[in-house]
């Protein structure tokens, strides 16, 4: 009678605890290349107005590196509306990113479609551009290689055996070099650097096309997801003088600790203090720094992606350690997407955090690209800082620009050839879910008598930041339209 008895019971409340959910058990492995790339196909065939699926060039061996785009206006950047980009898989060992990102896409399809989460509004006011894996040779190698004759590094690298987190033009020792001349020079340059590189590394065809697409699209916000640790970093990751592990603090090292605190915070136990450290050391000890470390003063990395991003273009950049274990058990990955959903999700949402707007042409209100924006925080001014944060944004063909700040008092400058320089003061808050503060400048054009006086003047000229028109040749080309037109996976036009 207790053997039937417990026979029922089992049968009517405990199939559910030892059958795993159908949709758990569908994310309960790791997708192959191809596997992923069908699964993109049927999420964008699930929300064929809300995605699109794009490739941004082949891998060593010739697979694709394929993103699916977010967006209300896919293969289409309109103006007051940032992209954001998440990249996994960087590291082909490190799979995690590549398996969570891959879900995030399909939950943010069902969202959309149910209204969840704030998600349609989300893309109505944002692009979201995501990479599941940028090393799918590297993947493919750690994947078919047994447990038993695993190494930590197993499928690290691409097909080359090339480390792509340290294959970027090292921009770093430009801008350092900048810092120790720039009471020498009289016009010093603090942005978009990758003009002055002249480097002799050979560019895998996974960072050139990354390179390429990060050039390409106007991105404000970044995450990049590894495994080895569990930890937010920020930049630089690389420290000003080798060997040594010490902080190395960009100009926007503020904003940088908030973004990645934004990601800590809601992870459900990166920043909970007592959790013991990945090696078990206590310098490592990131639960007790809220879950957040400065890049270099964990260890100085040179070519890495994100301090690429911030000195080669407007984007802002971290780097997400989602796990001590670089590979775990495949059973293991629902747990991942549930403790990173909630980080993930708001992280997002941080893409409106600061200020944005367009810069127009007072006259002809057409839009004009290239003005340099320049931002002093109010906050920090005494007789010796001016409150000048050294790393400027650029407008976009479309006359937009955006600056993440954390809150606070600044003054918003704007700076066009051949136009009159405009400021305003404004208190960012940060406290609107769904856009950053709008500040639009109209500029007026120069005229023969105060051309003059604006360049004569205390107000910062124009060519302290504006490029000039001198090229270097380097291996990455921003002009991917058509490359992205001629790889797209479906029939959709994309502008981009």
């Amino acid at each position: 009678m207790y053997l039937l008895t417990t026979t029922i019971l089992f049968l009517l409340f405990g199939v559910g605890e030892f059958s795993p959910n159908p949709k758990e058990k569908q994310w309960s492995k790791y997708h192959t290349t191809k596997e992923l790339e069908d699964k993109l196909v049927q999420i964008h065939n699930k929300c064929p107005n809300y995605t699109a699926i794009y490739v941004i060039g082949k891998s060593v061996e010739g697979r694709d590196l394929s993103v699916i785009e977010f967006s209300t206006t896919p293969g289409k950047h309109v103006a007051y509306k940032p992209e954001v980009k998440f990249i996994g898989n960087m590291h082909g060992n490190e799979v995690i990113g590549r398996e969570v990102l891959l879900r995030l896409a399909d939950y943010l399809c069902d969202a959309i479609t149910n209204d969840i989460d704030d998600i349609r509004k989300f893309v109505e006011s944002a692009n979201l551009h995501i990479l599941p894996s940028m090393n799918p040779d590297g993947f493919e190698v750690a994947l078919s290689t047994p447990k038993e004759e695993k190494s930590w590094l197993t499928g690290r690298g691409n097909a080359n055996g090339k480390d792509l987190n340290r294959n970027f033009p090292d921009l770093d020792k430009i801008f350092f070099g900048m810092e120790k001349i720039e009471s020498e020079l009289t016009y010093p340059k603090f942005d978009h650097l990758l003009e002055l590189f002249s480097g002799d590394k050979d560019v895998e065809p996974e960072v050139k096309a990354v390179g390429d697409w990060t050039l390409g699209i106007p991105f404000v916000l970044s995450a990049n997801f590894h495994e080895g640790d569990l930890v937010a970093n920020y930049p630089f990751d690389e420290a000003k003088a080798d060997g040594v592990q010490i902080v190395s603090k960009t100009p926007d090292d503020e904003t940088f600790k908030y973004l990645a605190r934004i990601y800590a915070s809601n992870h459900k136990t990166m920043a909970q203090p007592g959790r013991p450290s990945c090696d078990g050391s206590l310098e490592n000890d990131f639960a007790k720094q809220g879950g957040i470390t400065n890049g270099a003063k964990w260890y100085s990395v040179s070519g890495g992606m994100q301090d690429f991003n911030y000195l080669a273009t407007n984007d802002m950049e971290i780097t997400i350690e989602m796990s001590c274990e670089k590979f775990p058990d495949p059973k293991d990955l629902p747990k991942y997407w549930e403790d990173n959903k909630k980080a993930l999700i708001e992280f997002l949402w941080s893409v409106h955090n600061g200020v944005k707007g367009i810069v127009m042409d007072k006259g002809t209100e057409l839009p004009i690209p290239e003005a340099t924006i320049l931002v002093r925080n109010l906050s920090i001014v005494s007789p010796n800082n001016n409150g000048l944060i050294k790393h400027p944004v650029t407008s976009w063909t479309t006359g937009d620009y955006y600056r993440l700040l954390t809150p606070g008092s600044y003054e918003i400058i704007c700076i066009a050839q051949g136009y009159e320089t405009k400021s305003v003061q404004v208190n960012v808050t940060n406290s609107i879910k769904y856009s950053a503060l709008i500040v639009d400048f109209e500029m007026v054009p120069l005229t023969e008598e105060n051309y003059l006086s604006q360049y004569m003047g205390d107000m910062i000229p124009v060519e302290l930041l504006q490029d000039d028109n001198s090229q270097i040749e380097n291996d990455f080309n921003p002009n991917i339209s058509e490359e992205l037109r001629d790889n797209n996976l479906l029939e959709d036009n994309t502008d981009y």
